[in-house]
């Protein structure tokens, strides 16, 4: 996977959540916009500040978050 360089944490930015280039808006409000089937045209209408790459991104945060496999630690 390539690096996500839109992809920013800041704990004074909502809460330190995955946020795009550090606007107040969350990588989870995009991947949600895309799931109730809003295009990437209007997604940028409604957020003006947005690109399509930060959308492109987005998902591909969201997509390699959902592959990620979480082990137990042994407690032996």
């Amino acid at each position: 996977m390539k690096a996500l360089t839109r992809i920013t944490f800041d704990p004074n930015v909502m809460g330190d959540k995955p946020c795009i280039r550090g606007l107040r808006i969350t990588v989870g409000t995009v991947v949600g916009l895309v799931a109730e089937g809003y295009s990437t045209a209007d997604i940028l209408r409604a957020y003006p500040y947005l690109e399509e790459g930060d959308i492109q991104e987005a998902l591909a945060y969201a997509a390699w978050r959902a592959e990620e496999i979480e082990v137990p630690l042994s407690r032996g």
